[in-house]
């Protein structure tokens, strides 16, 4: 058996959070504070609010 130093080990939960895309808001709103989304034919919206919080809406 070989010995694993605790730096080896990996963090599943970081693994998995390394696997899904991210998207920065500011991005996908082109600088502003609303985009649509669109999800099987629905559109939905986000919005970057003034205190920095997002709401997604239907």
């Amino acid at each position: 058996m070989t010995a694993v130093r605790p730096a080896d080990f990996q963090h599943p939960a970081a693994s998995v959070l390394s696997r899904i895309p991210q998207h920065d808001a500011t991005a996908l709103t082109r600088g502003g504070n609303q985009a649509l989304i669109v999800l099987d034919e629905q559109i939905y919206q986000l919005r970057i609010t003034r205190a920095g919080k997002l709401i997604l809406t239907k």
